[in-house]
């Protein structure tokens, strides 16, 4: 059961919050744990540097760059200086992302995307141009003229295509010009993950298929990615639970199953773990909230990402 504290940070309609919410955000140089929340939260990094964590995972970020978090994320700032910014937060009643990546063809590229950091960042050129795209967006927020929020639907969507497109073009670059660091297993790895994911949920199994000792793919992956090879298997069991609980009446016995746990309990603890709450609360208060809109959709397996229980005594 869900806390009073814990859902005062959730979007709910029915106690006045709203779909968007805009603001400027400062965090002091200690380190900072922003309440989980079921917005999704772009941060504008304006001013300052340091290091985050996006669940397990540790990434850097510097002036400049917008920061993606997922609904329910765990976040931990660890500022090398005082940060200051925007926060851009919505709900899916605002912007159902998973609908809108389809139709502009970004699908995982910002929120849901555990192979690559979520910063994107931006020259100098192109950093003015967010820069006055987001004081527009904060401009408008604040006003509330007429038909507000469909202008700020549209501003948040350029935001998101803005993003993508520097995303995607950094990537290519290093590509094509050799500076990208990946190590060439990481994509092989995906592929294997999202095949087998419901029935391989040892770090050792993927060694395997991959020729590979344990110890150096897991080292691999720590470096490559900032996580384990056990967070990155986790992480693609609870895509899978988090799509068929808010998207079907599946119980959670069956969706245990699914990702081949027999045992509904160990895949309760997993999914509280990472997301703060139960999956019963998570399924009932997101269908609560959004009209039962969610499932109306399509059941169907849990999306990837489109780019190119695990043993907690694994190599990982």
């Amino acid at each position: 059961m869900a806390t009073a504290h814990q859902r005062r940070h959730l979007y709910d309609p029915r106690q006045g919050t709203e779909a968007i919410c805009i603001r400027k955000f400062e965090i002091g140089a200690e380190p900072s744990e922003p309440p989980r929340t079921n917005y999704f939260s772009v941060f504008w990094i304006d001013e300052g540097a340091g290091e985050f964590w996006a669940d397990a995972a540790r990434h850097p970020f510097h002036a400049g760059s917008l920061v993606f978090f997922t609904p329910y994320q765990y976040i931990r700032f660890a500022p090398a200086a005082a940060v200051r910014g925007l926060l851009i937060q919505f709900h899916a009643n605002f912007l159902c992302v998973e609908t809108f990546h389809a139709e502009s063809g970004c699908a995982g590229e910002l929120f849901n995307d555990p192979y690559h950091s979520p910063v994107v960042a931006f020259d100098h050129k192109s950093r003015r141009g967010v820069a006055q795209l987001l004081k527009q967006m904060q401009q408008e927020h604040a006003a509330r003229e007429l038909a507000f929020a469909e202008m700020l639907l549209a501003q948040v969507k350029i935001l998101l295509i803005l993003a993508t497109r520097r995303k995607t073009h950094t990537l290519h670059a290093c590509n094509v010009d050799g500076r990208n660091p990946r190590h060439p297993v990481l994509g092989a790895l995906k592929e294997l993950i999202d095949a087998h994911y419901a029935t391989l949920h040892s770090p050792a199994d993927y060694a395997r298929l991959l020729h590979m000792a344990p110890k150096t793919l897991g080292r691999v992956v720590r470096e490559q990615l900032g996580k384990t090879l056990t967070d990155l298997i986790r992480e693609r069991i609870l895509t899978h639970a988090k799509w068929q609980l808010l998207h079907t009446l599946k119980p959670v016995k069956e969706v245990a199953r699914e990702v081949g746990f027999a045992d509904e309990l160990y895949i309760s603890r997993m999914f509280k773990k990472a997301t703060g709450y139960s999956p019963t609360f998570f399924r009932e208060f997101e269908t609560e909230i959004r009209g039962g809109s969610n499932l109306s959709m399509l059941s169907r397996p849990a999306p990837i990402p489109t780019h190119e229980p695990p043993s907690d005594n694994s190599n990982g």
